[in-house]
């Protein structure tokens, strides 16, 4: 388990080095070339992190977190909500893949979150009540956001409550491009 832990800081210490990168660069330099591609479709992908994002297309965790091929494994959803699927695809690759973190990533001026606290009707009603459940009366939109990630990191944690992954939330700032990662 103390293996486990160190492997989580460090892929935690990662992610804040990619994203402070970020802040000051034009373009990803994550590893996208054609030796990286044929590197990992020859000996499989090897991530460090798991990032259950929003579909939302300012987020892409690639670039947030200045990673290339196979560093990440980002699945991605709007309002970062998660059910069955997503909780069994963060089992893959806790399980599987030997990822020792899983981020919860939400987002700022999130349009889900704003969807959930307002009426809503067809398939994304599917959506918004799940985060409806999370951010119950909650009026200021960035705190709706953390309650709905902090939800979230709940179930990955009582999913995978026999896993040694380490389960946190973070809130990236659409404005600035900082990420901020809350507390265990």
């Amino acid at each position: 388990m103390q293996e486990n832990q160190a492997s989580a800081a460090d892929a935690l210490e990662r992610l804040k080095a990619g994203n402070k990168a970020y802040l000051k660069a034009s373009k990803n330099d994550g590893d996208i070339s054609p030796e990286k591609r044929l590197d990992t479709s020859k000996n499989g992908q090897h991530p460090y992190a798991v990032i259950v994002g929003c579909a939302d297309s300012r987020v892409i965790p690639e670039s947030i977190f200045s990673a290339g091929i196979g560093e990440l494994f980002v699945i991605r959803v709007a309002g970062n909500v998660v059910d069955n699927i997503q909780l069994g695809s963060v089992e893959y690759a806790v399980d599987h893949l030997g990822c020792p973190l899983v981020v919860v990533l939400g987002h700022t001026g999130c349009g889900a979150v704003g969807a959930a606290m307002h009426d809503n009707c067809g398939y994304v009603k599917h959506i918004t009540d799940e985060i409806s459940r999370a951010i119950g009366t909650e009026k200021d939109a960035v705190k709706a956001s953390v309650l709905n990630v902090n939800q979230s990191v709940s179930k990955i944690r009582n999913g995978l409550a026999k896993s040694n992954a380490t389960v946190i939330g973070a809130l990236y700032h659409t404005d600035s491009g900082a990420v901020d990662f809350f507390d265990k």
